[in-house]
């Protein structure tokens, strides 16, 4: 098989263990994601199978587009839905309007350089 597959990853899983999935299933030896989706993201995840893996490169050079639905006033230790709650502001989303809202998502709509949470699928020393 060669192609392109599309995949809706679901939550929980690794992209890598989804890559294993479709190997697995498909009886595919050579197969890749085009880009890593943390384990508690849902989403598009594209898998590149067979002569396909050349086209890669190409489709991790594109931009790419994130939607994240968000609780106001509540802080975890680790900055993610699955870390204990730390800090809860039953008042934070009432101190927050529309323009400030807007400022703030103005300045996210631009290339920035983003601090990983401590719970990634980031590499750290080559693991």
């Amino acid at each position: 098989m060669h192609g392109v597959l599309i995949i809706d990853k679901p939550h929980g899983m690794t992209s890598a263990a989804v890559v294993g999935e479709v190997r697995r299933r498909g009886e595919i030896s050579s197969a890749g994601h085009t880009g890593t989706l943390d384990p508690i993201a849902t989403g598009v995840l594209p898998i590149c199978v067979g002569t396909a893996t050349k086209l890669a490169q190409w489709l991790t050079a594109e931009d790419k587009a994130y939607e994240a639905t968000i609780e106001l006033g509540v802080e975890t230790d680790s900055y993610d839905v699955e870390g204990t709650v730390t800090r809860r502001d039953p008042d934070g989303a009432a101190r927050v309007d529309r323009a400030a809202v807007e400022r703030v998502l103005a300045e996210l709509a631009r290339t920035t350089e983003q601090v990983p949470p401590m719970h990634s699928a980031i590499k750290q020393g080559g693991v």
